[in-house]
């Protein structure tokens, strides 16, 4: 009898990797909010007394830091949406399967990578 290669993970492993998205969906909605607080802020530095060339170095060094916290925001929220995704493919049984091999992810990647949907072997033929 030939041993039956293994096509999906199970119930148990699939739960392993649930609670390990939603802690990371979790600490991820809270970076989330730090910087969108980060870059909504008022400006008010508190540079009111001090010399008008700092001042004016204090605000472009405030626009590059909205501008820098407006990006890292981006990708937060694309990092939420793709942990979502990954909760989605759990929930559907589907989730660890490489979407072009169709071979299961090794799950040291899955572990550093919860919401990826290629193989190293995929990944690789992509390059």
């Amino acid at each position: 009898m030939s041993k039956q290669k293994k096509t999906r993970f199970s119930d148990e492993e699939l739960e392993g990797f649930r609670k390990l998205i939603e802690g990371k969906v979790v600490k991820a909605q809270s970076d989330l909010e730090l910087l969108r607080s980060a870059y909504m802020n008022n400006g008010n530095n508190g540079t009111n007394d001090t010399s008008p060339t700092f001042k004016a170095f204090e605000e472009g060094s405030e626009t590059m830091s909205k501008e820098a916290n407006t990006q890292l925001a981006i990708r937060q929220e694309k990092f939420i949406r793709d942990l979502k995704n990954a909760m989605v493919r759990i929930e559907n049984k589907t989730y660890g399967v490489c979407r072009i091999t169709g071979k299961l992810i090794n799950k040291k990647r899955l572990f550093l990578v919860p919401h990826a949907t290629l193989s190293i072997e995929a990944k690789n033929m992509q390059s």
